[in-house]
């Protein structure tokens, strides 16, 4: 079998000659660590790092060609330069203090969406009609058979894109203060998303294996809207989306959203999404996840990336402890986030050996 015959069987509960050997991507410092410990030089980016390390993605899997947020973007621009910082204009139109060394997250100084007038500007580049948003879906098909891995279509984000561009407390005092203003930011996103499908999916012909959503709204408490305004506002939404997919072959929807996610998994089930990714094991717990909604949900990642830096026996507990998910299936195993800095190379190739144990 092939990669992507293995991801679409345990995506459905079917039994692969193997588990696809997956992982999700390192910190900008990591691969800059990983040089000192033995990684070639050249060897930079994350997908040269699972192509060099035999991995099956997440970063190498195959992308519809689909331009589904704002487009164009804005044009990024540096404001002041303060030589070890920058004060710049990002291409989501907010003002940000940034590094110019490292991955750290931005300073958010303002937010480009924070009035009806912004919302009257980001609006204009989110048309679905906009020429260029669809690229060559025959040639992501036949990459797809060539290459023997998954073509994912990029789905719509209601609360993540907005929190981006407006900041979360700016999306909290709206969605309480001026809730219509908020549904209408929401609709329109999803007659984009929609849009799109409508014209991608098609041409696709049944060939897109999955949708990948990408909605942070979770923190290490719980969730940073209220379970019922979620399912008011967004899970309708949601369902239109799953269901639209669905017409043209797509069932299975993996969603990325860190943090403690438990109170909102059941209304996105709900909403028609079906898998949680990467399950930060942190704030999240695959084992309680399956116990809890069983064959209802596909899980990916849920190795927690802290028992990787403190060497080889606690490496071993953590695979042991989601043997039993591999071996039940509906879960691919890979690291909960990015893999940070103080996970040598040492232990990382380790881990990687250990879980090739646990796949078959």
């Amino acid at each position: 079998m092939n990669t992507r015959e293995r991801f679409n069987k345990v995506m459905h509960w079917q039994k692969p000659d193997r588990v696809p050997n997956m992982d999700f991507g390192y910190w900008e410092e990591t691969i800059d660590v990983l040089h000192k410990q033995g990684l070639p030089e050249n060897i930079k980016t994350d997908q040269e790092v699972e192509k060099y390390l035999g991995l099956e993605g997440i970063e190498i899997i195959n992308r519809m060609p689909v331009k589904n947020q704002l487009y164009p973007g804005f044009e990024p621009k540096v404001l002041e330069d303060h030589g070890d910082y920058q004060i710049i204009l990002d291409k989501e139109r907010n003002t940000c203090k940034v590094l110019k060394n490292g991955s750290s997250m931005p300073q958010f100084i303002k937010y480009g969406l924070e009035t009806k007038d912004d919302w009257k500007i980001h609006k204009e580049r989110l048309d679905f009609t906009t020429e260029g948003r669809i690229g060559d879906i025959k040639k992501a098909v036949k990459e797809a058979h060539e290459t023997g891995m998954p073509l994912k279509l990029s789905s719509a984000s209601l609360y993540g894109w907005l929190r981006d561009w407006m900041g979360v407390e700016n999306f909290s005092i709206a969605v309480m203060t001026e809730k219509e203003w908020v549904e209408e930011m929401m609709q329109h996103i999803l007659q984009l998303t929609v849009g799109i499908i409508e014209k991608a999916l098609p041409q696709a012909k049944g060939e897109v294996d999955a949708a990948f959503w990408w909605e942070d709204m979770c923190y290490n408490h719980g969730s940073l809207i209220s379970p019922k305004l979620f399912e008011e506002l967004m899970v309708p939404r949601y369902r239109i989306i799953t269901q639209t997919m669905k017409k043209y072959g797509v069932d299975v929807n993996i969603l990325d959203c860190d943090g403690k996610i438990y109170e909102l998994v059941p209304s996105w089930i709900k909403g028609g999404i079906n898998c949680m990714f990467p399950i930060e094991a942190a704030h999240t717990d695959p084992l309680k996840l399956r116990q809890d909604y069983g064959h209802d949900l596909l899980l990916v990642g849920g190795v927690n990336k802290v028992q990787l830096s403190k060497g080889r026996d606690s490496i071993d507990r953590e695979l042991e402890r989601l043997q039993p998910l591999v071996e039940e299936g509906g879960y691919i195993p890979c690291v909960d986030h990015r893999v940070p800095p103080d996970v040598s190379f040492v232990n990382y190739l380790y881990y990687l050996e250990k879980k090739k144990q646990i796949l078959k």
